[in-house]
Formats: structure tokens, sequence, C-alpha cells
């Protein structure tokens, strides 16, 4: 490799945009949020063989780790300002997948309107790992958060869900019976997640969420979050689970994933309470984005997380979700 200051100045120096990031010559970037709106900041880490597969192409790995970050400041309902990144080259990694990741952010940067602030590269005798943090900016008081859910509302969630974990299904060489653009659409939906940004400033405009989150760990186990955050219950009703065609036929080929619609994580959709009043504009506002909003639940006392099936029996599902420890 050209070495540490070469590859930043010649793959990560043309991402800073911007007075803030001080064209990555500083040791820290300098900004002040817009009067009136408050500061929303979020990291994620991504790990190789863990969060991505090592044979993933690198501009998909740094558009995922940036659009899971973006996905954290759509659930408060944030404006994305800028983001810090840090990169742990394993030794002797090659300069073109550097390259390559950093085209991959590029090309995100100007689809999201966000830019490079500064960060630090290392080199690491283990796995490549990757973090970023993102900054955002909401109107003051107005952030979305997990603790508003109130007995009655409605759960919904955006999108649908399940594709993102039947694509690692694919990518493991799994779910051979589905053709090949179905194999192709699940695969794409696990590599590049869609933040709905929009949708998130538009529940905060329209004052349209009691609470929020995006569904990083898979829908039981973020809405358990929303539960214990907000001191209540929840159920799901199973019938009403928004399912894309590729899900739908993966699970009609095998009844036993169903519950990875549940669980399986990396869906990046939100999951918002409202109240029952509200549905009639939620789906106005479901029109306008292009984005389907589904409900399919209720808030309710006690605690936790039941999941119904179309009779009203409960289904047991063994792991809620995704942890790392």
């Amino acid at each position: 490799m050209s070495g540490e200051f070469g590859i930043v100045r010649r793959c990560f120096a043309p991402l800073a945009k911007g007075e803030a990031a001080l064209g990555l010559g500083d040791d820290a970037a300098v900004f002040s949020p817009p009067p009136g709106r408050s500061l929303v900041a979020t990291a994620d880490a991504m790990i190789s063989g863990v969060h991505f597969l090592p044979d993933d192409p690198p501009d998909t790995i740094a558009r995922k780790l940036l659009r899971v970050n973006l996905s954290d400041l759509a659930a408060m309902g944030a404006e994305p300002l800028g983001y810090l990144l840090t990169c742990a080259w394993p030794k002797g990694w090659k300069e073109d997948w550097i390259e390559g990741f950093a085209q991959g952010l590029a090309e995100d940067q100007e689809r999201y309107g966000i830019a490079l602030l500064g960060g630090d590269t290392v080199g690491t005798p283990g796995t490549l790992s990757l973090s970023l943090t993102a900054l955002g900016t909401v109107e003051a008081g107005r952030a979305m958060t997990r603790s508003g859910a109130r007995v009655g509302d409605s759960v919904f969630v955006s999108g649908t869900l399940g594709r993102a974990a039947f694509g690692l299904l694919v990518r493991r060489g799994g779910l051979l019976g589905l053709n090949q653009d179905l194999r192709t659409a699940l695969t794409e939906a696990y590599r590049l997640p869609d933040p709905r940004l929009d949708l998130g400033r538009a529940l905060v405009e329209k004052r349209l969420a009691t609470a929020c989150l995006d569904v990083s760990d898979g829908l039981l186990a973020d809405l358990g979050h929303i539960c214990q955050a907000s001191g209540l219950g929840a159920v799901l009703w199973s019938e009403h689970l928004p399912l894309s065609e590729p899900v739908q036929e993966a699970v009609a080929e095998d009844l036993e994933t169903f519950p990875l619609v549940l669980t399986g994580g990396d869906d990046y959709e939100l999951c918002f309470t409202a109240a029952p009043g509200a549905a009639e504009e939620l789906m106005s506002l479901a029109q306008q984005l292009g984005l389907p909003l589904t409900q399919v639940g209720e808030m309710q006392g006690g605690s936790g997380v039941r999941v119904l099936d179309r009779d009203g029996n409960a289904l047991i599902v063994q792991a809620e979700g995704w942890q790392h420890f």
C-alpha cells in the first residue's frame, strides 16, 4: 500500500466536503448545529465475517456501513449532517479494495447528502474492522425515542420484513429452490438496506409517531425494546406481517424459515407506534412516499411481545433476535 497518509489523501480526502471537515488536514472537525436544532449522534461497527461476508464487494460494504448508521438517524427523525470513519485494515490489505470502498462511500454521500468529517485509519493483525459515527440534527425537543408508546397505540412497520435474513441464507448457499431473480433480490436486500430518512423526518414533522426505532436485530427483539422503554407489552399479528414476493416464496418452500421474518434482523425498516386515530394520515403519508406502512400489532399493558396466529393462538418463537453476546 502507498502508506496511511497516501491512502487518506487519495481515497478519503475527496469525500470530505464542506468547511467543517477542514480538508481532513486537522485533528478534528469543527461545526455548529443550525439554530433551534439538536445534534443526533450514532455509531455502528461492522466486522468481516459477522456483519458482511469476506467476498462481498467493497463498495457495497461501504454503503451498508453508512446506511445502517443513517437508519439510526431516520429512527430519530434526524437530517444527516456528516460522519466520522475508522478503518482497521489487516496487514497487506489491497489498495484497490480500499479504492472500491471509498467509491461506494462517494456514491452514497451523493445519494443521501452527507459528507466525511474525519476519522482514523489503522493497521491490524486481526480481522477487517470498520466503524462509522453518523451525525444529524433534528428540531430541538422533537427527536423520536423508544419510550413514548401508550396502551392502545398501533404498531406499524415500513416496507417489508425478512429480506436481508433470507438474503444471508442465499449467500450461505441456501434457498436453492428459488429462481435466480428472487435469489438476487434477496442478496441485494442483505447487502444494501434502504434507510427510511424521508419517513423519519415526516413522522417528526407531522407528529405521528409516539415511539420509534429501526429494525436491526429483528422485529421481535426491537419491538421488545420499545416495550421495555415504554413500560408496556405488545401483541404482533403474524398474518399481517408484510412480506416481499421472494420471502413469501422462500417461506412457502420451507415453513420452518418463517421465524426469520421476526428474528432475522438487518431489515433497517422503521418500527413505530402511533395513536389509533393516526391510521388514515399514515396511509396518506405512505402513498406520498411510495412506501408501504403496515399495522402489525398493538401496544398493551404488561410486558414483552406476544405473537399471535390468524386464530389468536400464541406462536412460540425460540430466539427473539440477533445478539452479539
